[in-house]
């Protein structure tokens, strides 16, 4: 990744009230956020890949944190106090499917409980991005949601809408659609609450 490139992010992001911070690897993001959270805080997990093989949830649970993350529940009421309590954390860590560099922040859910806890809820909020998820323009953030992005996430799901198979998007109403939510977080009122930390890697959808 350019040095203009991430100076340039990190720039729109503050411009936001936002905190941009760069790691040359996602293994050092995760040091920091180790860091950042005491073991006597509570913490929301996103349902994210990237944050999957950075085996966040097992560390901080292994540390001691009370960790809400719905990919550990053992059945779909679990599931849904998991996504509830995640709401009212001291930390959320989640990834997002694509960011411009003018500091848009672009994210699709099926249910919406990753997006509603970015929004409002917990009292910080992290997200982790690769360079793969980084795009020029908020059109092209949407468009790498849209058709890159959301098919993976869809497979991924187990669900199969049209756009699994076409690797494209067509606004489908399939019972399996799973693009119910399409957020963009153009800034926050609160300068502290939520950094992006941009990692010189590619991962993730």
């Amino acid at each position: 990744m350019e040095k203009d490139t991430v100076e340039h992010l990190i720039k729109s992001l503050s411009e936001r009230n936002i905190q941009g911070y760069y790691f040359e690897s996602f293994n050092e993001a995760k040091l920091e956020i180790m860091k950042m959270i005491s073991k006597h805080e509570s913490v929301g997990i996103g349902n994210s890949v990237t944050l999957k093989r950075m085996e966040l949830s097992n560390d901080l649970i292994s540390r001691g944190n009370n960790v809400y993350d719905k990919t550990l529940a053992k059945n779909k009421e679990e599931i849904k106090e998991i996504k509830r309590k995640a709401l009212l954390t001291d930390w959320y860590i989640t990834g997002t499917n694509a960011i411009s560099l003018e500091g848009h922040i672009v994210n699709m859910d099926h249910s919406g409980n990753r997006v509603a806890a970015m929004l409002y809820g917990p009292n910080n909020v992290v997200v982790v991005i690769g360079s793969n998820k980084i795009t020029k323009t908020l059109d092209e953030a949407v468009y790498r949601v849209r058709n890159i992005a959301s098919p993976k996430n869809a497979k991924r799901a187990g669900m199969n809408p049209p756009c699994v198979d076409l690797q494209k998007c067509i606004d489908c109403k399939s019972p399996d659609r799973v693009c119910n939510n399409l957020v963009v977080i153009e800034g926050q009122n609160e300068s502290r609450r939520m950094k992006v930390f941009i990692v010189n890697e590619e991962e993730g959808f």
